[in-house]
C-alpha cells in the first residue's frame, strides 16, 4: 500500500466530535439566556446549520452570514428572540472549550507523528473555534499547523484553498500527501480537485451516491495505520 508523509485532516467529524461539543454548547447557551432547552431544539438547529454550511461551501453566503443566519432561522422557528450575532459569538467560545475527540483520534495522531510524518488541519470551521483548539486541544502537540478557510478566504473544496495549503507546507509533494475527512463534498471533492489522494471516514457506513470517489474508505480512524506503518 502507498505510504504518505503528509496527512491533511479535516477537523469536525474527523478528529473532533463536533456534534457532541455542539449539543453541549447549544444547551449551555440556551440555559444562560434563560431559554428552555429541549432535545428537539438540537435537531432543528442541526438541519438549519447543515443547510447554511452547504451554502457556505458553495460560495453562496459568506462566513459572517453563516454565523448569524443559522441562529436567526433557529430563533424564528422556535419562537424566541436573542441577538443572533451576540449569541453566535458566545456559542463559538463555548464550542471552542469542548475539546471532545473522535474515538481513536489521539492514538492515530501519536502513531503518525511517531513515524516522523506531518499532520495538518484543513478545515472550513470557524476561526474562533479552531484558535481554541490550536492552543488547548489534546492534539496540539501533534499538529504542525491549522489551515482555516475563514482566514484563507477560500473554503474546501475550492482549488484556491488547497493551493494556499500546498504553498504553505515546506517541500510539499502531492504524491506523498493525503486528505482525510468525513465530508464527500468538501474533503473528498477537494482532494480530487487538488490532485491528491483522499480517504473518506464513513463511520455510519452510508451509501455513496454522489459520484465523488475517494481513494480509500474507512469506518474508523485506526484503519489509517495501514497507510503509515513501515514495511
Amino acid at each position: 500500500m502507498k505510504k504518505y508523509d503528509i496527512f491533511l485532516f479535516d477537523a469536525d467529524g474527523t478528529l473532533f466530535d463536533f456534534e457532541k461539543a455542539a449539543v453541549n454548547a447549544l444547551r449551555v447557551m440556551f440555559e444562560s439566556c434563560g431559554f428552555e432547552y429541549m432535545d428537539s431544539i438540537w435537531e432543528i438547529y442541526r438541519q438549519i446549520n447543515m443547510q447554511a454550511w452547504e451554502s457556505y461551501e458553495k460560495g453562496v453566503i459568506s462566513s459572517d452570514t453563516l454565523k448569524t443566519i443559522r441562529f436567526e432561522r433557529l430563533f424564528d422557528e422556535i419562537g424566541v428572540y436573542h441577538d443572533p450575532k451576540e449569541f453566535n459569538e458566545k456559542y463559538l467560545h463555548e464550542l471552542g472549550r469542548g475539546q471532545i475527540l473522535i474515538d481513536g483520534a489521539l492514538e492515530i495522531c501519536k502513531d503518525i507523528t511517531s513515524y516522523g510524518k506531518k499532520i495538518y488541519i484543513v478545515t472550513n470551521g470557524m476561526k474562533e473555534t479552531n484558535s481554541a483548539r490550536k492552543n488547548h486541544s489534546p492534539l496540539k502537540e501533534y499538529i504542525t499547523d491549522f489551515f482555516v478557510s475563514e482566514l484563507i478566504g477560500f473554503q474546501k473544496p475550492h482549488i484556491s484553498y488547497f493551493e494556499h495549503v500546498f504553498s504553505s507546507i515546506p517541500n510539499f509533494d502531492k504524491g506523498k500527501a493525503i486528505i482525510i475527512g468525513d465530508s464527500l463534498t468538501a474533503d473528498i471533492a477537494g482532494g480530487n480537485n487538488a490532485g491528491i489522494d483522499s480517504c473518506w471516514l464513513n463511520v455510519e457506513g452510508v451509501a455513496n451516491d454522489t459520484g465523488i470517489m475517494p481513494t480509500y474508505e474507512i469506518r474508523e480512524l485506526s484503519e489509517i495505520r495501514g497507510f503509515i506503518l513501515q514495511e
